[in-house]
């Protein structure tokens, strides 16, 4: 019981920690912009298979600094040739458009790559046991990612709070008109944002590819709950998104190692008095349901807080 309550803390940390690396850029993206965008995954996507790619032809470490700086160069495109078209528009023009646009990044990805999963391998220089917990190794690339996502948390802030770039940002999205006069390009500062969150999800792509599954439906696997995560933590509130990451994370990976059920604790139901649908909701195991804890997580939510864990934004 110790070793399932230690492992699966570890596990739990490590893919909340992968969440946020996620979560981050889309939170920045809100919090600056007020644009939440829906190919946010996609770009995802894009990180690992470009890592991948890059991996094959240059290898790990050089493609984890090039891969998302390709992928924020081609959200910044999309900042400056599309979005920054239909912002006039309305917020419903900008949610079209990332959304046909995830899309067509999965399209364009099946037509390169295939629909095949990749062979993207964990780094020899990390390929080995970190430690050995009861008789479990845990590998060191897990520690590595955990470790590239808290410092990538803790730079987040020091910027966005600390520093003259990231008071400008923030200044640009409130007082736009202001900040032009104070002689700074909104626009390119809008354009820089939305870079730096699209490589962010980049990152993430990087190094989840060899970990997880780098294939093409990687983005509407982990889509879904990525939204999950910055409304319980609060739209555009990154330390929001830090601690929904978590609990979701440790959520789903514990229920995911309980087997109990209704009929564990209480018994089997005698067939006699009920359908046959009643019984089979009376064995139904935790581990049955763990993938759709979140999404209930994310309907209570709603309900009790709207704004989220420590969001200040009620839309």
């Amino acid at each position: 019981m110790l070793e399932l309550i230690v492992i699966s803390t570890l596990n739990g940390v490590l893919f909340g920690m992968l969440l946020f690396l996620l979560s981050s850029g889309l939170t920045v993206i809100f919090s600056m912009m007020g644009v939440l965008n829906f190919a946010h995954a996609s770009f995802y996507m894009l990180g690992a298979f470009f890592g991948y790619q890059l991996t094959r032809w240059i290898g790990f470490w050089p493609a984890l600094v090039l891969a998302p700086l390709l992928v924020g160069a081609i959200g910044m495109a999309v900042e400056r040739y599309g979005l920054r078209q239909t912002h006039k528009h309305g917020h419903v023009a900008e949610l079209l458009l990332t959304f046909g646009l995830a899309f067509a990044i999965e399209q364009v990805v099946q037509m390169i790559w295939g629909k095949l999963p990749m062979d993207y391998r964990v780094p020899a220089l990390l390929d080995f046991p970190a430690f050995t917990i009861f008789s479990t190794n845990y590998p060191a690339y897990k520690m590595f990612m955990l470790l590239v996502s808290v410092v990538i948390f803790i730079a987040l802030l020091i910027v966005l709070k600390r520093t003259r770039v990231g008071l400008i940002v923030q200044a640009a999205l409130t007082h736009p008109n202001m900040v032009a006069h104070l002689g700074h390009n909104v626009g390119r500062v809008f354009m820089m944002v939305f870079g730096v969150g699209t490589a962010l999800a980049a990152i993430a792509g990087v190094i989840a590819g060899p970990a997880l599954v780098t294939q093409a439906d990687m983005a509407a696997l982990l889509g879904p709950i990525l939204f999950v995560v910055i409304v319980v933590g609060g739209l555009g509130s990154l330390p929001g998104a830090f601690f929904a990451s978590l609990l979701i994370g440790l959520v789903q990976t514990f229920a995911v190692s309980v087997n109990g059920s209704l009929a564990s604790l209480f018994g089997p139901l005698d067939p006699s008095i009920g359908p046959s649908l009643l019984t089979d909701v009376w064995n139904v195991t935790i581990a049955q349901i763990a993938p759709i804890l979140p999404y209930v997580l994310l309907v209570l939510m709603l309900i009790v807080r709207p704004m989220g864990l420590m969001g200040t934004r009620e839309t």
